[in-house]
């Protein structure tokens, strides 16, 4: 007698359990899921399960329905941008999610049409709309300042956007930068004049003519010459330039967790030195340190005829 195969179907899943379970995966990845991705987690749910469960989550305005260059992606809805994007199509909506994954850096318009592939007149309407609509706004950026970016409204832009403090309307703050360069190496001569004075031990000098990042921001801050906030970062940029001009060093130093000035258990310590034999004009001579000095030739578009840098060092 011939053996007789029965195929056993596996028992209908719960259509609540397979919502339930979407809902996880794009809790899980927050960016969006494909369906290749629900499939590999649900290999025993067949598509139509699949297909009405995920259907039934976007009429409820649970998902949203994304398009990307590996297809098409469901995402989780944020609750509080669905009230924002109400009456948007899914066209704006995905705009609006890649300005929103561009952050505070933004995002221009040509790298916009190459995630959503809609075309550039299209996305031209759908950035207007939006930013009539105050849900982003363009920034121009001081590495373009003929381009924007565009970012969330609500945002403040990266200091790689707006050039944090040295910047203002795109343009260099040239002035503003040379005076607290003056202003934070005279901080730091008057300590180390300070030190010598005291007639101490030369070790005991040398230690006391340190002066941390914070005593230095605090200074330039109770001056009351900067009308932009600064932060201790911008003035250990200051610093910086200080340290190449070979007017201050630096040394990094344990400090204890909490102690003012201190990150992640180290201090930052500076303090004014004075050379030990002035440079000759030789050794000031800007070919040294140029950039371009490779490309500098007579009857090229940079020579030594029309040198800036050349001209002031021979006006010395």
């Amino acid at each position: 007698m011939a053996e007789v195969k029965v195929k056993v179907q596996p028992p209908d899943a719960d259509p609540v359990e397979i919502e339930n379970r979407i809902i996880e995966l794009c809790h899980q990845f927050p960016h969006g899921i494909t369906d290749q991705v629900i499939q590999n987690e649900m290999p025993h749910i067949e598509a139509q399960q699949r297909a009405v469960a995920i259907n039934r989550l976007l009429s409820m305005g649970q998902l949203d329905l994304l398009r990307s260059n590996t297809g098409l992606l469901y995402r989780i809805k944020d609750s509080q941008n669905a009230g924002k994007m109400k009456g948007s199509d899914n066209q704006e909506k995905l705009v609006y999610q890649i300005i929103e994954d561009a952050g505070n850096k933004g995002i221009w318009s040509r790298d916009i049409r190459y995630k959503s592939n809609l075309p550039l007149t299209e996305i031209n309407k759908i950035l207007k709309n939006l930013e009539s609509k105050k849900l982003i706004k363009a920034v121009k950026s001081v590495a373009a300042s003929k381009k924007k970016v565009y970012m969330l409204y609500n945002l403040q832009p990266d200091r790689s956007v707006t050039g944090g403090a040295w910047y203002s309307d795109q343009d260099f703050e040239s002035e503003f930068v040379e005076v607290l360069n003056q202003q934070c190496f005279k901080f730091l001569q008057t300590k180390a004049e300070t030190a010598r004075e005291s007639k101490q031990n030369p070790v005991i000098q040398r230690n006391s003519s340190f002066a941390s990042s914070h005593e230095v921001w605090k200074y330039i801050c109770e001056l009351g010459i900067s009308k932009v906030e600064l932060s201790m970062e911008d003035i250990e940029t200051i610093l910086n330039t200080l340290i190449y001009d070979g007017k201050v060093e630096m040394t990094i130093i344990a400090a204890k967790e909490g102690t003012v000035g201190s990150v992640d258990g180290h201090m930052k310590l500076y303090r004014a030195v004075n050379p030990i034999i002035s440079p000759t004009g030789l050794v000031r001579a800007p070919c040294g340190l140029c950039p371009v000095f490779d490309d500098c030739h007579e009857g090229g578009e940079i020579s030594p005829s029309n040198c800036i840098y050349m001209t002031e060092w021979l006006e010395f």
